[in-house]
C-alpha cells in the first residue's frame, strides 16, 4: 500500500498547489471568490466558486435597500438645500423693508431737464422747488501774448533754407498736388518754400504770383484776375496749412489786382521739439534746472532735454488746479483753471528761470486774465440771488436739504422733491416673488405626480411632515395680523397682498390699495414692515428658528446626513463580514476538494491493481 499512498499524496499535493492560486478578488466594494486557474470542481465536478459567490451575494441582499434609502436621503437633503436657499433670499428680502432708510428715499424730477437736472438723496426736504438760473458758472482762462513764436522764416533765412517738411506751419504739409485757377502745383518731400512759391509762378504761367512777407509772416497769393483756389482732386493741403482760402480774397483800388492772403501769421511753436528748438521768439533759459509756478505749485524743467509738450504735460498732472494749452492758431498759450467761479490764476518764474516770460505768459508782454463767473439762481421767485462757484447747487447755497440741482443753461425749472414710493414697491413685490418661489418649490417637491395611465409617483418630499409644517408655518407667519399695531395696517392683506386659496402663494390683487396706502399712510407702512414688534420682525423671527442655526432645516439636514452615515456604516460592516465569510467558504470547498481527490486517486489505484490481478 505504499505506492499507493505514494501516489495519492503526489497527487494531491499537486491539486493542493492548484487550490492554493485561489484568490479572493474585490470587485468594487463587494468581495467575491474566484480562482485564477479555475479549478474549482476539479476533482469533485462541483462549481463551488459560483455558489461561494452566491451565497455572499445571498448575504449582501440587504444592502440594495439601504442604498436605495441613503439615496433618497440625499436627495431630501438636497432639497432642504434650495429650501435654506430660498429662505435665506427671503430673509433679505425681509431685512430691506425692515430697513429704515427705505422709507426715507427721495426721488427728483426737473420739469425742464434741458434747463437742469436733479438728483435727491434719502431724507431730502419734500416739496416743489422753481429754480431761475441766470448764469452759469465758468472757469476763469489766462491768455497768453500772441506772437510768442518765430516767423515761418526765421530771421536771418529765406524761403529757400526752410524746408517743407520741417516748416513751422501750424499744421505740416503733406506732399501732393493743389490747384489754383485749374493748374495743379506739386509740392515735393524735400521742396522748399522758394521752391512752392515759384512753381505757383511757373504751373500758372505767372497768372499768380506767390511770394512770404516777413513782416506780416504770411504768404500771398497775386493777380489781376479773381483766384480759383483747391479742387476735389487735391492731395496736399499746401494752401490749408497756408491759411490761403478764397473767401479772404481782396482787390485793390489802384491796380486792380486780386489778392489772397495767410487768414493768420504762419510761424508756431514746435511743441514737440527740445526747447531750443521749439520756435519761441525767446529762448528758455534754466537749463536742466529750470522752474516756475502756479497757484503756487513748483513746476520743475529741463530746457536741454525737454519739449514744451512736456512741460504742458507737467503742469497739467501737477495739484496746480489749471489746465494747460497752446492754440496754434492764435500762437499763445493758454492756461484754464480746473474748476470753475471767479477764482485767480497765480504764477511766477524762478530765479533764472524764464519758461513763463517766453511763453507770453508773463513779463512785458505777458497775457491777460479772463475772470470766470460764479452760478447765479433763484429759489421760488425769491429776489434774494443765490451763488456757487461750481455748476452745482447743493444744501449749502440753496438751503434745501439733500437736494441737487445741476443747471445746463439759464432758464427756469421746477423740481419735484417727492418720496420714492418706487423703490418700496418694488422692495414689496420682489418680497411677493421670493415668497412664492419659496412656497412653489417646497410643493413641487410634495406632490404626488399621476401619469396619463395613473400610475403615481410621490415627489421627494412627499409625506415628510417637516416641510409641510414649513410651508404652512411660512404661511401663517406672512398672512397673520400683526399684534399690537396702532394703525389701520395690521398684516399684508391691508397692503393689497392676498393668499391664493388654490395654493399657499400670494399676490399683490389691488396696486391701487399698496399706493394709496404708500402716499396717503408712509409712516403706518414702515410700522407695519420696520420695528421691533413689525410684521418684519415677526417674519425675521420666524426664519431665524427656520435657517438659523439650531434650526429646523439645519436640525432636519444633520438627522438625514447621520442617517445616511449610518447606512454607509452598515454596508461596510456587512461587507467586512461577507469577507470573512467568503475566505471560510473557500477554505471549506479547497479542503473538501482535495479529500475527493485523494479519495479518487486511490479509488483508481485500487481499481488498477483489481483489473491487473495484483490483489
Amino acid at each position: 500500500m505504499s505506492s499507493v499512498s505514494s501516489t495519492g499524496s503526489t497527487a494531491s499535493a499537486t491539486l493542493a498547489s492548484l487550490l492554493s492560486a485561489s484568490t479572493l478578488q474585490n470587485v468594487g466594494s463587494k468581495t467575491t471568490a474566484s480562482t485564477g486557474l479555475s479549478v474549482s470542481g476539479l476533482a469533485s465536478g462541483t462549481n463551488w466558486t459560483t455558489t461561494v459567490e452566491e451565497l455572499a451575494n445571498a448575504e449582501r441582499a440587504p444592502e440594495t435597500q439601504w442604498e436605495a434609502q441613503q439615496t433618497k436621503l440625499n436627495t431630501q437633503n438636497q432639497a432642504y438645500t434650495t429650501i435654506e436657499g430660498d429662505l435665506t433670499t427671503l430673509q433679505t428680502d425681509i431685512e430691506t423693508l425692515q430697513d429704515p432708510s427705505l422709507y426715507q428715499g427721495t426721488t427728483a424730477v426737473s420739469s425742464d431737464t434741458n434747463v437742469a437736472t436733479a438728483t435727491s438723496a434719502a431724507g431730502a426736504t419734500l416739496g416743489s422747488f422753481t429754480f431761475n438760473i441766470t448764469k452759469l458758472a465758468t472757469a476763469s482762462q489766462f491768455n497768453g501774448a500772441t506772437g510768442i513764436a518765430q516767423t515761418l522764416v526765421p530771421t536771418g533765412k529765406t524761403t529757400a533754407d526752410v524746408s517743407l517738411s520741417t516748416a513751422a506751419f501750424a499744421t505740416p504739409v503733406t506732399p501732393g498736388t493743389f490747384t489754383i485757377d485749374g493748374n495743379q502745383i506739386t509740392v515735393g518731400a524735400s521742396d522748399t518754400l522758394a521752391d512752392v512759391l515759384a512753381n505757383i509762378k511757373t504751373d500758372t504761367n505767372s497768372a499768380v504770383t506767390a511770394t512770404y512777407d516777413s513782416s506780416t509772416d504770411k504768404i500771398s497769393l497775386t493777380s489781376s484776375n479773381p483766384i480759383v483756389l483747391g479742387s476735389e482732386t487735391d492731395t496736399s493741403n499746401f494752401l490749408q496749412s497756408a491759411g490761403l482760402y478764397a473767401s479772404s480774397s481782396t482787390q485793390d483800388a489802384t491796380t486792380g489786382d486780386y489778392t489772397i492772403a495767410s487768414n493768420t501769421t504762419l510761424g508756431t511753436v514746435q511743441l514737440n521739439a527740445t526747447m531750443a528748438d521749439a520756435g519761441l521768439k525767446t529762448a528758455i533759459t534754466g537749463g536742466s534746472n529750470g522752474a516756475f509756478s502756479i497757484n503756487g505749485v513748483t513746476i520743475n524743467y529741463d530746457a536741454n532735454n525737454e519739449s514744451i509738450s512736456d512741460v504742458l504735460n507737467s503742469i497739467n498732472t501737477s495739484g496746480a488746479g489749471v489746465t494747460a494749452s497752446y492754440d496754434n492758431l492764435a500762437n499763445k498759450f493758454v492756461l484754464t483753471n480746473n474748476t470753475t467761479g471767479t477764482i485767480g490764476i497765480s504764477m511766477q518764474d524762478a530765479a533764472g528761470s524764464n519758461f513763463l516770460a517766453a511763453t507770453g505768459l508773463t513779463g512785458p508782454a505777458g497775457g491777460t486774465l479772463q475772470q470766470g463767473d460764479n452760478l447765479l439762481y433763484t429759489v421760488n421767485n425769491n429776489p434774494t440771488q443765490l451763488v456757487s462757484q461750481s455748476n452745482t447747487i447743493t444744501s449749502a447755497s440753496s438751503g434745501i436739504n439733500g437736494l441737487t440741482v445741476t443747471p445746463l443753461e439759464p432758464g427756469s425749472t421746477t423740481v419735484s422733491v417727492s418720496t420714492n414710493t418706487g423703490a418700496i414697491t418694488s422692495a414689496i413685490n420682489q418680497f411677493i416673488t421670493d415668497y412664492n418661489t419659496a412656497q412653489s418649490y417646497i410643493s413641487s417637491q410634495q406632490a404626488v405626480n399621476t401619469s396619463s395611465s395613473g400610475t403615481t409617483t410621490p415627489s421627494t418630499l412627499t409625506g415628510d411632515l417637516t416641510a409641510s409644517n414649513l410651508a404652512s408655518d411660512l404661511r401663517t407667519s406672512a398672512n397673520n395680523p400683526v399684534a399690537g399695531l396702532s394703525g389701520a395696517i395690521k398684516m399684508l392683506s391691508d397692503l393689497g397682498i392676498q393668499t391664493n386659496g388654490q395654493n399657499n402663494t400670494i399676490a399683490l390683487s389691488s396696486a391701487s390699495t399698496l399706493s394709496t396706502a404708500l402716499t396717503n399712510n408712509l409712516s403706518e407702512v414702515q410700522s407695519f414692515f420696520s420695528g421691533a414688534n413689525s410684521w418684519g420682525a415677526q417674519m425675521n423671527n420666524w426664519l431665524n428658528s427656520t435657517i438659523g442655526t439650531g434650526g429646523t432645516i439645519p436640525n432636519q439636514q444633520a438627522t438625514l446626513t447621520q442617517e445616511s452615515t449610518n447606512i454607509t456604516t452598515q454596508i461596510s460592516n456587512l461587507e467586512t463580514k461577507v469577507s470573512s465569510d467568503t475566505a471560510q467558504w473557500l477554505s471549506e470547498f479547497q479542503a473538501m476538494e482535495l479529500a475527493t481527490s485523494q479519495t479518487n486517486q486511490e479509488m483508481t489505484y485500487l481499481s488498477e491493481q483489481i483489473t491487473n490481478g495484483t490483489l
